[in-house]
């Protein structure tokens, strides 16, 4: 008994041995799947809560080409004053290619709004963003653009357009599973999207990160009141997450 499970041992052992060996000779797949998921105590986008300052679950699934090209689905739970079914999907297409030392990142994202019963619910922006890395640190700049759509009115009849601008800051310390990260950003049109108001937001953070799990606090700002029922929902706020990935 003890040979026969031996010798299935070693058969097995070279089953495998030839398998590995295959796959190191096989060439790299040209497509990349990548996702996770979020709990965070508050979902802030732009500075203002969608959650109602509550917490809220999240889902992301990227496939990513080696041509640069990728598209992604992300979805988050949120309150009624979003939209009344209480779920966004978000739908991303776009393309990432090197600029000499920086990165320049450009596509199209649709907020989508499932069952949602508001008249206008769904709409869509278009971004950019240049990204560049010196040592540890990495800068970036973006700027989103919603041209205009009824689902932006504050009257639910016109049109409205959004721009907002960006800057963000991040870093890892060296030696350490931590690392930490900036944002300032500036609203510059009164739309649905910003609750009528022209305002700045602005964040502070860190992550540690293990394995695939990552832990994340930052602080998160606006210089605005901006009330939904009777929550200042862009009241300053600590941000508390835990995300796996894969």
């Amino acid at each position: 008994m003890k040979i026969i499970c031996l010798a299935a041992m070693a058969a097995a052992g070279a089953i495998a041995t030839s398998a590995a060996h295959a796959e190191d000779t096989e060439a790299p797949s040209d497509i990349t799947i990548s996702g996770g998921a979020t709990v965070i105590s508050d979902y802030r986008f732009r500075g203002i809560s969608q959650s109602n300052k509550r917490p809220a679950i999240q889902g992301t699934a990227t496939l990513s080409h080696n041509s640069g090209l990728y598209a992604s689905v992300w979805g988050s739970s949120i309150d009624d004053y979003i939209a009344d079914n209480s779920t966004e999907l978000d739908f991303v297409a776009g393309f990432k290619t090197n600029v000499g030392q920086s990165t320049l990142d450009a596509g199209v994202t649709y907020y989508y709004y499932p069952n949602s019963t508001f008249p206008f619910s769904d709409f869509f922006e278009v971004y950019t963003s240049l990204s560049h890395t010196l040592g540890p640190v990495t800068g970036k700049v973006g700027v989103t653009y919603a041209p205009k759509q009824q689902a932006l009115s504050l009257d639910g009849i016109s049109k409205e357009d959004s721009l907002y601008l960006s800057g963000d800051l991040s870093a890892g310390i060296p030696k350490t599973p931590i690392s930490v990260n900036a944002h300032l950003g500036r609203s510059f049109e009164r739309s649905y999207l910003t609750f009528g108001q022209k305002y700045t937001d602005w964040s502070v953070g860190a992550t540690y990160t293990w394995r695939n799990l990552a832990l994340g606090v930052s602080y998160v700002d606006t210089n605005k009141n901006i009330l939904a029922g009777t929550r200042n929902v862009s009241k300053a706020g600590i941000v508390g997450s835990l995300g796996v990935s894969f």
